[in-house]
């Protein structure tokens, strides 16, 4: 496979069918169980997809394990949950395969009303003037579709293993010099609730895990 596509999940049954049906040719899902309890590793297996059990909880944690699995050049990371087209993954990934990037994320275009709501959008924008002050690089999302080569990832020691992971990327990529790079991706109402972000306490660790990784 010329890709290979880490997908975290924790109880995605509805939303799997959809995202594995609609992978582009030469993508291999590897879809990381972080405990699910609807029968989601089951449908993937069924769907053709690889299956990876990650008994630590955490977003960041499941990320890792699927990097670690992962046999192609170039890893990709998407949400399990229905809310980004696999279709348009090879929108992070081709500049990767080309050489043009070495870290690609998406910037969502939400194309329905409801799909992105105000509140979370305000907070993203002001994680990307964070991100930007820190980092230098001018990003306006930090989106949960996003594309690298592997031994490099792996190279970057990622340390978080909660809903940071995907901050600390960046970060660690840009002090590395990285040539990182978004492009836009379509943005679809998600089926279910946010593990992350659908809890008051959930959005809270989210506020701290990536706190500390700015301060770091």
């Amino acid at each position: 496979m010329a890709v290979d596509l880490v997908l975290p999940c924790l109880d995605e049954a509805a939303a799997l069918p959809w995202i594995l049906t609609r992978l582009p040719a030469g993508v291999r899902a590897v879809v990381v169980d972080n405990g699910s309890t609807d029968g989601s590793p089951e449908i993937a297996e069924q769907l053709g997809a690889t299956v990876v059990h990650c008994k630590v909880r955490g977003y960041g944690a499941a990320c890792h394990a699927g990097l670690e699995a992962a046999e192609a050049d170039v890893v990709a990371f998407m949400d399990a949950d229905a809310s980004l087209d696999p279709r348009q993954l090879v929108r992070v990934t081709a500049p990767i395969q080309a050489g043009n990037a070495d870290l690609m994320l998406c910037r969502r275009r939400a194309i329905s009303r409801g799909a992105w709501p105000w509140h979370l959008r305000l907070a993203n924008a002001e994680l990307s003037r964070r991100i930007r002050r820190r980092t230098g690089v001018l990003l306006h999302d930090l989106g949960p579709m996003r594309a690298a080569r592997r031994t490099a990832l792996l190279d970057l020691a990622i340390l978080d293993r909660r809903s940071g992971y995907p901050l600390e990327t960046v970060v660690r990529a840009a002090d590395a010099g990285w040539r990182i790079a978004e492009v836009d991706v379509d943005y679809l109402p998600r089926s279910g609730r946010s593990k992350v972000t659908g809890t008051p306490l959930g959005a809270a660790r989210a506020v701290l895990d990536m706190s500390k990784v700015l301060k770091a």
